[in-house]
């Protein structure tokens, strides 16, 4: 019910937008998050958005965007300066009646897509 796209190879300082189609439901009242997973290091949050508030991990926060259009159903992640550090497989996630406090918890989330893989190039 969660496709992600727009993943692939990209040198250091460059931008790539992930997308992240829902289908099946209408998800805007639902939390909606983008998760990451480095080769052999654990899945990591990166970037939510609950109602109208946006909330970003740290090291991508003011690099990285997300965005969701309720009308097409699908969450965006601008994702601008990438460095080698940014490779990852990311996954889009969804979850209904998320606190804020839970936003960056993986376990709230119950629908998750597939994963697109961004490789970052030095």
């Amino acid at each position: 019910q969660l496709q992600a796209s727009g993943g692939g190879l990209v040198q250091a300082g460059g931008s790539l937008r992930l997308s992240c189609a829902a289908s099946g439901r209408t998800f805007s009242d639902y939390a909606m998050a983008w998760f990451r997973q480095a080769p052999g290091k654990e899945r990591e949050f990166v970037s939510a958005i609950r109602r109208s508030f946006t909330y970003y991990a740290e090291s991508v926060k003011g690099r990285f965007t997300t965005s969701r259009d309720n009308a097409k159903n699908t969450l965006y992640l601008q994702m601008n300066s990438l460095n080698v550090e940014d490779t990852a497989v990311y996954y889009c996630a969804a979850g209904r009646n998320i606190i804020a406090s839970m936003i960056r918890v993986q376990r709230p989330y119950d629908y998750w897509g597939q994963g697109t893989q961004v490789t970052v190039s030095s």
